[in-house]
């Protein structure tokens, strides 16, 4: 059976999430330089989640970024299960990647790992709550103020977790680099949150042209193909 446009909407909208998601946590441990402050590279393909994100809490509602979230979660915590298997098993000498190397880009310590899910997890939960409580005040008026709204204050907590237990409680940061880092990626990300406001709307208008967004019980609608 064919999928519908509002299948395939939203199987596209799952796939450049979650691909963004894993990508972000994989990379997440490197940390580099803004000015003199470090911040964690895992910022690069947040943008696109926000977009992702955004359109999906529109288009299909609390439940299915809830689910996806959840759904995401199990899918990085499944990656970093991989990697811990490939890091265990020795490498071919003088062929291919080295043991060494492959360590030092992907041997990520347990709390990057649990920080990095904890982070996600919590942001998405509070992006998603925000951002259905914003638009049962507002209805369909005010797109901007829902979609940079539940960002800008999801991802405040989200710079703080993951640096907090992933760098500050393993005693790699002290407190004042550790706010200071905290501080810098959140103002990064909500310089991206407010520029990336106009890819909001150009996201609505396209998908909009297939479908309308709707109040109701949007997953059992889409599960049925309605």
């Amino acid at each position: 059976m064919p999928l519908t446009k509002r299948q395939t909407i939203f199987t596209i909208l799952s796939g450049i999430f979650i691909t963004n998601a894993v990508v972000a946590e994989l990379i997440g441990g490197k940390l580099i330089y803004v000015g003199s402050v470090p911040m964690s590279v895992g910022i690069l393909p947040w943008p696109v989640v926000f977009i992702t994100t955004d359109l999906i809490n529109e288009y299909f509602g609390e439940k299915g970024v809830r689910r996806l979230s959840y759904i995401t979660a199990g899918l990085i915590a499944y990656c970093f299960f991989v990697l811990w298997a490939a890091l265990n098993i020795p490498a071919v000498k003088g062929m291919g990647v080295q043991d060494s190397a492959f360590s030092s880009v992907f041997g990520q310590g347990m709390w990057i790992i649990v920080g990095s899910i904890t982070a996600f997890l919590v942001s998405q939960l509070i992006d998603v709550t925000i951002f259905h409580f914003v638009k049962r005040k507002t209805g369909k008026r005010m797109i901007w103020l829902r979609s940079t709204g539940s960002t800008v204050i999801s991802q405040f907590f989200d710079s703080f977790i993951v640096l907090g237990i992933a760098f500050w409680a393993t005693g790699q940061m002290d407190t004042e680099t550790y706010i200071a880092s905290g501080l810098t990626g959140y103002a990064v990300k909500l310089a991206i949150a407010i520029l990336l406001t106009p890819a909001i709307y150009l996201g609505h208008a396209i998908i909009g042209k297939h479908m309308k967004p709707d109040d109701g019980p949007q997953l059992e609608n889409l599960k049925e193909g309605r």
